[in-house]
């Protein structure tokens, strides 16, 4: 045969062989055990073959339906598996976020199963990229973005204190103990943060004796970190990011002085020519509420 069975009849099939009643598979079914009896037998004669022994008070099942049994019963176990997988995917909410792939990477994803932990039904769909958001163009519902906290048609929520501190491996650090020994060190920036350097050696009164464009540079702020955990060098860091190889004493950061950026720092973007989604709200609660834990 190259065709399945009916359907009907292999659903009726199935009640009977696994309740060995007729009657009781027919209340299963919502159905008259005449209407059974008659799915059963066209069952048959389309196989051409019996499946079941009709005693007087008792159902059994020949070789061959016992065989059949557990075949259909593999695959409807299959398909309702497969419906049930399929019906919880159709009601999570996919929530599109962008972000900038260190934030992402350092940050946001190793903290993002607590949120699905506790927001099953939310589906985060998280991309990282470095271009303006514009949520009249583009298909996203929140971006985390760094900037002044001034975006037009947008809600900026400030998520976290900027602050710049030069970090390096622990040996590394036992060879400077004042910013001007940096001169004789690597450093290590991003592209997308350019002038970090230049503005922690100001404030720390170093400018004139480092050179801050000296050094490797990189494409981003976490292949830079990874540089610095390699003992490379030493890179310059939002704080905020490396916390935790500070607090594991795989980074040191080496020098007192740090630089708060201010209102220059990071902030949770949303529409505001829309209307917040339940979805949104949530991971919006969720984002603040794990800063102030770790603040």
């Amino acid at each position: 045969m190259d065709r399945l069975p009916p359907l009907n009849a292999l659903r009726a099939f199935e009640a009977v062989a696994r309740r060995l009643s007729i009657t009781i598979a027919a209340e299963e079914l919502h159905v008259t055990p005449g209407a059974v009896s008659r799915q059963i037998r066209t069952l048959e004669d389309t196989l051409g073959i019996q499946l079941l022994v009709r005693g007087h008070r008792q159902i059994s099942l020949t070789r061959a339906g016992e065989d059949y049994y557990r075949a259909v019963t593999k695959s409807m176990d299959g398909l309702r598996e497969a419906t049930v997988r399929l019906t919880r995917r159709t009601k999570r909410t996919q929530l599109k976020v962008r972000a900038y792939t260190t934030f992402a990477m350092r940050w946001l994803i190793p903290r993002l199963s607590s949120f699905h932990t506790a927001n099953s039904g939310i589906e985060v769909l998280l991309t990282a990229s470095l271009d303006p958001v514009d949520f009249r163009r583009e298909d996203i519902d929140g971006a985390i973005r760094l900037g002044d906290g001034k975006w037009s048609g947008t809600n900026a929520y400030r998520l976290v204190s900027n602050i710049l501190v030069p970090v390096c491996s622990p040996d590394l650090g036992k060879k400077v103990r004042k910013p001007a020994d940096l001169d004789r060190q690597v450093l290590l920036h991003s592209i997308a943060r350019p002038d970090d350097w230049a503005c922690w050696l100001a404030a720390a009164k170093a400018e004139k004796q480092v050179d801050a464009r000296s050094g490797m540079t990189y494409q981003s702020s976490a292949m830079a970190y990874a540089a610095a955990l390699e003992g490379q060098g030493f890179a310059i860091a939002q704080r905020f990011l490396v916390e935790d190889d500070l607090a594991a004493g795989k980074l040191v950061a080496p020098f007192r002085q740090a630089v708060d950026m201010g209102d220059f720092t990071y902030y949770l973007l949303t529409p505001a020519d829309r209307n917040e989604s339940a979805s949104m709200a949530t991971f919006r609660k969720w984002l603040l509420a794990q800063f102030e834990t770790t603040a």
